[in-house]
């Protein structure tokens, strides 16, 4: 048994401020992390922290980028056990996505319907949530996640521990 960490977050740039304005949830953003110190999460974003309309898969990072830059962003950390073959299958998924992270982009048409309850799927476009379930469908987990899914549907995933809520300059492994 291993564990995998869902990370929803709201950084207060003016895209998450609309999203959050929008949806009136606390959190605009969710992405994937295989270590509890959440050095490498994985996710569809912007691929630079001073541009927002340039995105795409982004492996993501207290440490660098956009996470850098808005360190002061908020959080809510949570585990999952999942079993060694899900793990691997993730694992082999998110690599995929790694290796041809060039012939990925980020789905802004996505987003604008998703807020309007409707889906528009593009061939190697995704937003965060439409990854992170795509990541998770491949897996033996009971997402019951619905078809256009957003990131504060992630809280609802059976099995999960919160690990941590709060400030990501604060967040520390125990």
């Amino acid at each position: 048994m291993k564990k995998i960490y869902i990370v929803l977050s709201y950084t207060g740039t003016i895209l998450s401020r609309a999203i959050k304005l929008y949806t009136r949830k606390e959190y605009s953003h969710v992405s994937i992390s295989l270590d509890k110190n959440m050095e490498h999460m994985y996710s569809f974003g912007r691929l630079n922290a001073y541009n927002p309309f340039i995105g795409g898969f982004v492996q993501e990072s207290p440490h660098f980028g956009t996470f850098k830059r808005f360190k002061h962003s908020k959080i809510k950390v949570y585990s999952l056990n999942v079993s060694d073959e899900d793990y691997e299958r993730i694992q082999d998924t998110i690599h995929k996505f790694e290796i041809n992270h060039d012939k990925y982009g980020f789905n802004f048409m996505g987003v604008v319907t998703a807020a309007g309850n409707y889906r528009m799927r593009r061939k190697y476009y995704y937003y965060c949530a439409e990854f992170v379930k795509y990541v998770l469908e491949n897996t033996s987990l009971k997402l019951n996640l619905p078809e256009i899914v957003k990131p504060e549907d992630f809280q609802k995933l059976e099995g999960l521990q919160e690990v941590f809520t709060g400030i990501l300059s604060d967040y520390k492994v125990a």
